[in-house]
């Protein structure tokens, strides 16, 4: 019997089949036949990886759903349907990712005495140098916000680190609503050195927290809690109403970091308090909201793997062919009568599409160069 081409059964969803692509990648991450420093760049690529992938998917399904949408797909799910098994494999997915990070590439780094510690694992000299950092290159960026009803939540961008604050301005008093955005700026692991010659980073958001206080003068800081949003930059594009498409394309491009909040990234173990404070404020469904037992941004460990000069723990650098096609006009175009030349990036060096450019432009005859 012919198999019938719009049978459901017969459909994977593309969307769920990204996710299993990107758990390839975390794979590697874990694959301990992988230099180590290597496996950390890995996790870092599958935390960029999700944040496009909620950015401009997930938001697709909920403008979908936000516009009543009913349309059933190839594998027979609706946008409802669907949004649910994505982000029930997103939750397990993220899950997995922490766990390699606590319990495989954490304990193999310190093995290589390079240690990711808290303000409070830090000796004396790591703590001064912390302190000096936060005091000369973090206070005069910071800008802490107090939510009350003459100071309104901050807009947060998109996929900005922030830290939140409970805070209590008198014994007994009533509780407030504090907010911290760290700028792009500022380095996300601070290097920290030892005293035995050890390898050591912390996380800014751990700096950020234990000198809160200085921050919030006046309060009492109850709990605090990292946090990130990623917001919608899914394009919402008209054409039929805008004027100019082009015009309509930039807009938007403008509009993207604004967009409605998609997810919550919060460290696991946040007051229960600021977390519902933040789904409130952002109309986040519970299923989109991420409680992480570490860094809330994994995409920033690869500073880590930049910033640690342990060649032996990455892959040996790669050093691409280099073909040459003459060394003026003339002899280049009498090189390509005889023969096409295919280069191959990247095993083959991209200078060589560099020189023939900048032999064109110190060509007199060359009138003008399209690419």
């Amino acid at each position: 019997k012919r198999p019938r081409l719009d049978d459901t059964r017969y459909f994977f969803n593309r969307h769920l089949q990204w996710l299993e692509f990107n758990r390839r990648v975390l794979e590697e991450a874990r694959d301990k036949d992988n230099p180590l420093l290597e496996r950390v760049k890995f996790l870092s690529i599958t935390a960029s990886n999700l944040d496009e992938f909620v950015e401009v998917r997930v938001s697709s399904f909920l403008q979908r759903i936000e516009h009543g949408s009913r349309e059933v797909g190839a594998d027979g799910l609706t946008p409802d349907e669907e949004l649910e098994k994505v982000t029930a494999a997103m939750q397990v997915f993220v899950r997995d990712q922490y766990k390699c990070w606590n319990e495989e590439l954490l304990p193999a780094l310190a093995k290589q005495s390079i240690r990711v510690l808290s303000m409070r694992e830090l000796d004396a000299k790591g703590a001064r140098t912390a302190k000096t950092f936060y005091d000369r290159r973090v206070v005069p960026m910071l800008t802490p916000v107090t939510v009350d009803p003459s100071h309104p939540f901050p807009r947060v961008l998109n996929k900005a680190l922030c830290i939140a604050f409970l805070l209590r301005r008198n014994r007994g008093g009533k509780m407030y609503f504090g907010v911290v955005t760290v700028p792009r700026a500022l380095p996300r692991l601070l290097r920290i050195p030892s005293e035995n010659g050890a390898i050591q980073y912390v996380f800014l958001q751990d700096v950020i927290s234990t000198y809160a206080a200085k921050l919030y003068r006046g309060h009492e800081i109850m709990a605090h809690a990292s946090f990130r949003v990623t917001r919608n930059s899914n394009l919402y594009l008209e054409e039929e109403e805008a004027r100019n498409l082009l015009e309509m394309v930039d807009s938007q491009v403008a509009q993207r970091r604004k967009g409605e909040a998609v997810r919550l990234e919060i460290e696991a173990g946040a007051n229960p308090e600021i977390v519902e404070r933040l789904v409130s404020t952002f109309e986040l469904h519970p299923s989109l909201v991420f409680s992480v037992r570490g860094p809330v941004n994994l995409q920033r460990l690869i500073h880590l793997y930049e910033e640690t000069r342990r060649p032996d723990l990455k892959y040996p650098p790669f050093t691409p062919r280099q073909v040459r096609i003459g060394h003026d006009a003339d002899s280049l175009f009498e090189s390509i009568r005889r023969q096409d030349v295919l280069v191959h990036h990247p095993y083959e060096s991209y200078d060589t599409v560099l020189r023939f450019l900048h032999t064109a432009a110190h060509d007199p005859r060359v009138l003008s160069m399209k690419q």
